[in-house]
């Protein structure tokens, strides 16, 4: 019980559009961001994600060096390739260094590597072939191009 094992599920790249700026709220500023739509695909899951949902971003302001956090807190629905429909929602981290940010909100391309992007999904289906998804917890490690997030996910196991 010391270790974590995981498995690749599949990669999501998704679309978004322009956010509704909500503004300033208590720990810093809301944003909501629609989901128009997406891909995804892996192993044993591929399919695309349906223009329904959103991302409700929390940035919290920079502190020190931070320049500042994202929390994440989103909801979308996957299509797969043979017509179920899957809820998936995660929560979620994005951070790191003021000028790094920065240029993330920019829209720059920034390495992945300079910056911490992680999730934490679950899923819900009635899908009998993919209700195993019904019982998992997943990680994402997403990095956030200008054309929008994607996410590398793993079941853990």
């Amino acid at each position: 019980m010391d270790k974590i094992a995981t498995e690749y599920l599949f990669e999501i790249a998704l679309a978004v559009g322009a956010p509704a700026v909500i503004g300033a709220v208590t720990g810093g500023e809301r944003r909501v961001v629609p989901i128009l739509g997406g891909v995804f695909s892996g192993p044993r899951l591929n399919g695309k994600v349906l223009p329904i949902g959103e991302d409700a971003l929390l940035i919290e302001p920079s502190q020190g060096y931070m320049g500042g956090r994202t929390r994440l807190d989103v909801r979308i629905v996957l299509e797969t390739d043979d017509g179920a429909a899957i809820y998936a929602q995660y929560r979620g981290l994005r951070s790191g260094p003021a000028e790094v940010m920065a240029r993330l909100a920019a829209g720059a391309e920034v390495d992945p590597a300079a910056y911490y992007f992680r999730t934490a999904l679950t899923f819900e289906t009635g899908a009998a072939r993919y209700s195993w998804l019904n019982d998992l917890l997943a990680i994402g490690i997403g990095r956030r191009p200008p054309s929008g997030p994607v996410y590398r996910v793993f079941a853990v196991l």
